[in-house]
Formats: structure tokens, sequence, C-alpha cells
């Protein structure tokens, strides 16, 4: 009988219900992920605006770089010591426009999102402008840390 059409349209409902289930299981936990992501990427811009160094430590993979729009590679460990030293101090330093988009597959996501930076340098020089920026976090055994990060060039007023 299981060759029979019956049992053959029978089993296919079965295997397309099982996909289907599958498939809805994934999306939930991709949303999941994206929202998880997205809470630790406004945690970090925190933690950076407020010169949090303890806090951008955890949230850094332990091989984080930032590439930024000159080419210039920094590394998270550094990126912790600027915010030790106050090498800025920010008025603002927040994704604007509603524009954090995140993307998530498998065991890494990557936000995209402008981001506005105003504030003081130690040297006293004030600056005021948005960029452009893409990071990666990557799922760990510890969860996501922030891997890669690429900041566009200030953007024109």
């Amino acid at each position: 009988m299981s060759g029979s059409p019956g049992w053959r349209a029978l089993a296919c409902g079965v295997a397309v219900s099982v996909a289907a289930g599958v498939c809805m299981a994934s999306e939930k936990m991709i949303e999941e992920d994206k929202k998880a992501v997205a809470a630790l990427d406004v945690q970090y811009q925190a933690a950076v605006e407020r010169n949090d160094a303890a806090t951008m430590a955890l949230i850094h993979h332990e091989n984080m770089i930032l590439v930024v729009s000159s080419g210039t590679v920094i590394t998270g460990a550094q990126l912790e010591q600027r915010a030790r030293d106050k090498a800025s101090t920010f008025e603002h330093q927040v994704v604007v426009d509603d524009s954090r988009v995140v993307r998530v597959s498998g065991d890494t996501a990557v936000i995209t999102a402008k981001l506005w930076l105003k504030g003081t340098r130690l040297n006293g020089d004030a600056f005021d402008y948005k960029l452009w920026f893409s990071d990666t976090y990557v799922r760990t055994p510890t969860g996501w840390r922030y891997f890669f990060g690429q900041a566009g060039a200030p953007l024109p007023k």
C-alpha cells in the first residue's frame, strides 16, 4: 500500500508540514538572533558614548578590529584604551534615522546603520558628524561578540 497514490500524497503532506515547521522555527531563531545582536549593538554604542572600556571589552571578540575610512586598522584593545584615556568625550554616539538593519546568516550577523558622533577630542577639538558603519558580530560559545567593524567617512552636512 505504500506505493498507492493516497499514501504518497499523505507522505508528501507530512514532509511539507515538517519542512514548513523547520522553516518557521528557523525564521523564529533568526528573528531572536537579530533582536539579540541589535540589543548588543545598542549596548556597545552606549558604552562607547560613556567611555566604558569594561563593557566594550565584554562585547569585543578577542580578535576584534575596526577599519576606518582612511584604511587605518584599530584593534579592540586600542579602542578600549582610547575609552580609558577619554581620547574623546561624547555628547552623542548614537544610531540615527531608525537606520539600524541587522542581517543574520548562521553564526554571523552584520549591522549597518548611520551613526551620529558629537563631542570633543582630548586636544579640545570639537566634532559633529554622521557616518555609515557596518559591524560584524559572530556567535561564540559565550554569546555574540563584536568581531569586525568598518566605519565610513563623515557624510556631507
